[in-house]
């Protein structure tokens, strides 16, 4: 219907559309950069589990093609059905893989079923850390905060982000909804878009879609996760990564960030062992 949609949650790359500004994570932003944490902190080998639609099996692929280039061994890549709630032959195969790490691409109820078990088994943040990157700050109470604690999340805001904007934002949510109400990643980049629309209207003097989309490059906003600025070519934005860790109050708290903000390469056009994946744009 030549109508926009402003997209705020982080997806597996490989795309691009006229009618669609991408708020949330593309690939160079969530997953590269938890793969080159994981990396940096002596990870050799990784166990990936996901649920069976499009997210994790483009994001596996995309990890396998990373391992292969960076010399990691992957041990074992289980797909379960959205939903799912049955993990322990799936957890037993992680422990006997004695992998470093797991890379967790589940989403929805599968997270608290999955990191019950994982806890049930003995398994521990320490022995073999899980990187998931569908489990913000609202999932933790879900899963129940003693069975992941010390587990690794890649995302590009926490609400425990420092900055004036983020404390306003945090302050206002609560606010509204409630004290004991959180913050999230998708959250924040929903209302960065927001903003974003509005600058981009606002720049354009039009509402009409074709001047939008003609406008919308370079449009920038202080957002609570930092500036994050709309590329033009692409209609993505730019954004800082963040690798945090879950703490006992249930909150996420950055370990790692990059040194600013990443440009989008939804397509991975920057890295060499992506190749193979590219797809008509």
């Amino acid at each position: 219907y030549d109508s926009l949609l402003y997209y705020p949650v982080q997806y597996e790359g490989l795309e691009a559309s006229e009618n669609i500004f991408y708020t949330g994570a593309t690939t160079n932003q969530q997953i590269i950069p938890a793969l080159d944490y994981l990396a940096e902190t002596g990870v050799e080998s990784l166990y990936l589990v996901g649920s069976d639609y499009v997210f994790p099996r483009t994001a596996n692929a995309i990890i396998n093609a990373y391992a292969e280039a960076h010399g990691i061994e992957i041990l074992g890549e289980d797909y379960v059905p959205l939903g799912s709630t049955e993990f322990s032959t799936i957890v037993n195969q992680v422990s006997a893989a004695g992998a470093d790490a797991v890379f967790n691409t589940l989403n929805g109820d599968s997270n608290v079923a999955f990191f019950r078990e994982y806890a049930n088994v003995g398994l521990t943040a320490e022995q073999m850390p899980v990187m998931s990157v569908s489990i913000a700050e609202e999932e933790v109470g879900g899963i129940g905060v003693e069975n992941i604690v010390g587990q690794l999340a890649a995302w590009n805001y926490y609400q425990t982000v420092e900055s004036e904007a983020n404390a306003a934002f945090v302050e206002a949510f609560k606010a509204e909804y409630g004290a004991d109400r959180v913050t999230s990643d998708p959250m924040e980049a929903a209302y960065n878009a927001v903003h974003l629309w509005a600058a981009t209207v606002e720049k354009a003097a039009s509402f009409a879609v074709d001047d939008v989309q003609e406008a919308a490059g370079g449009v920038s906003f202080e957002g609570p996760e930092g500036t994050v600025v709309i590329d033009g070519e692409n209609n993505h934005v730019s954004k800082t990564a963040r690798i945090g860790e879950i703490r006992s109050d249930g909150l996420l708290y950055t370990v790692w960030e990059s040194e600013g903000p990443i440009e989008p390469d939804p397509f991975l056009d920057g890295y060499e062992w992506a190749a193979d994946l590219a797809v008509a744009e």
